[in-house]
């Protein structure tokens, strides 16, 4: 009994710990617009760059990287250097407000198959917060939206497809070591992005930026978002960080003193409100559930 309580507790602990770990990621995150700003250079060089520092400065952490070649592992780097690219394709072909929307819409993809990759079903709790997460993230970039440029949008469904791929693969290998297929994912990235790299080379303000984008924008952040889905459903691991495109125009704000929309703002506090309740709720099931079983 002593042994099942401690247990209970542990698991409870580490979600809080890796809900913590999801935000922060998040928060990382989005400091991407802020640095893109610093950088003048064609953008799939850029993602290209960061890409080739952020795994540089994964290697440098891991030391020793597991590289196995494992179905999960090689499912991952494919996964996250897709992600990569494609956002930067729709961003390029697309509004930004489409090409976050529609890369958020990554939670459905993982709430359809979530139980065939990892075995965890979508309840009808995710479910309803999924939906307000949407609605949510539409008020805030309605004033943004736009349905012309398909096939940018077309590449930002991608984008958001394979980022639900990323989730799934790491949680596929949460009892081995996921950070490895980042590190793959980082270097696929460099390597397609080599031949754009030559059209111009970049200020020394936008290598400032560079350096910052491939550590503490995406290395960082994804360190940390694979300690955490070692104890979050994939489900999370992409609903906690819709919180991502939320903070962009925080940040612009604080920075600039742009005031976002009344809509940007309602939209906000849905989304926010709706993860954080779920997030909420999972944290109190499990501490309910270890008093139910003591």
């Amino acid at each position: 009994m002593i042994c099942l309580d401690l247990c209970e507790e542990q698991l409870h602990n580490s979600k809080k710990k890796a809900t913590v770990y999801l935000v922060i990621s998040a928060l990382l995150w989005s400091l991407g617009g802020v640095f893109i700003k610093l950088i003048d250079w064609n953008p799939i060089a850029i993602a290209s760059m960061r890409s080739a520092i952020s795994a540089a400065f994964i290697w440098i952490v891991i030391k020793k990287p597991k590289i196995n070649w494992s179905k999960a592992q090689i499912f991952g780097a494919l996964s996250y250097a897709t992600t990569v690219i494609t956002f930067v394709v729709a961003n390029k072909m697309t509004t930004g407000a489409n090409a976050i929307l529609l890369q958020y819409t990554a939670p459905i993809y993982v709430a359809l198959f979530g139980v065939f990759f990892v075995k965890e079903r979508t309840t009808k709790v995710d479910w309803l917060t999924i939906t307000a997460v949407f609605i949510g993230m539409i008020l805030f970039f309605i004033g943004d939206l736009d349905t012309r440029n398909m096939w940018g949008n077309f590449w930002a469904i991608i984008s958001g497809i394979s980022f639900a791929g990323v989730a799934l693969a790491l949680r596929m290998q949460k009892d081995a070591s996921p950070l490895e297929s980042v590190l793959l994912g980082n270097i696929l990235t460099a390597i397609i992005g080599i031949p754009f790299m030559f059209e111009s080379m970049p200020t020394t303000l936008s290598w400032v930026g560079l350096l910052l984008m491939g550590t503490i924008q995406l290395g960082l952040p994804y360190i940390i978002y694979a300690k955490a889905i070692k104890s979050v459903s994939a489900l999370e691991a992409t609903l906690i960080p819709v919180i991502e495109p939320i903070m962009n125009p925080i940040w612009i704000f604080l920075i600039v003193g742009e005031v976002p929309g009344k809509w940007a703002l309602v939209g906000g506090i849905i989304v926010l409100g709706a993860v954080t309740a779920r997030s909420l709720f999972t944290i109190n099931y499990i501490k309910k559930h270890a008093v139910e079983e003591s």
